[in-house]
């Protein structure tokens, strides 16, 4: 089972990105970098599409699953992540995240995690036709207290969560 990882935060030490690095045995995780997407233009969809673009949308085609990991940035996602989603489902017909099963989570520094953030992007997925997870939802925060210097999780509760919302995108994958 192959599981593309999309973290919503270009930061180099960002909790996000550490968390999309994690995977149990059995799944093989692959993470997709979107920092190099030119901003989207419409213009572009039929007259040069970008190859950077173009290699993300054939990296989701091919994965079984999704996983995102997104900040919140004023209560909504951040740019670079909506930019992403807007290559890859366009042009209109060719929309990879069609049928794909997709897990969302964020951690932030407050106690709420990315709540908001997480809805807005379920807004957009079920509209896309994404298979989005419903349970359990992975609101993680505060991220200080979560990771350890190496990016390992170290709170019990957290890593039963995180199995638990791994395990409900291997099942959703495997009703394909």
């Amino acid at each position: 089972m192959t599981i593309l990882a999309i973290s919503g935060s270009l930061r180099k030490d960002s909790f996000n990105s550490k968390l999309v690095a994690l995977a149990p045995s059995g799944m093989k995780l692959e993470i997709a970098e979107i920092g190099d997407l030119p901003l989207f233009d419409a213009d572009q969809e039929t007259s040069g599409y970008p190859a950077a673009a173009q290699a993300l949308k054939d990296r989701i085609l091919a994965a079984d699953g999704i996983i995102i990991a997104t900040p919140e940035y004023n209560r909504s996602m951040p740019g670079v992540l909506k930019n992403a989603i807007d290559w890859v489902s366009r042009p209109y017909g060719t929309n990879a995240f069609a049928g794909k099963p997709l897990l969302l989570s964020g951690v932030s520094s407050g106690k709420i995690g990315t709540a908001v953030a997480q809805s807005h992007l379920r807004d957009v997925f079920l509209y896309l036709e994404a298979r989005v997870i419903g349970q359990p939802e992975l609101y993680l925060g505060p991220a200080k207290e979560l990771f350890d210097e190496s990016g390992a999780i170290m709170n019990d509760k957290t890593k039963e969560l995180l199995a638990k919302a791994l395990s409900a995108l291997a099942s959703e994958v495997g009703r394909k």
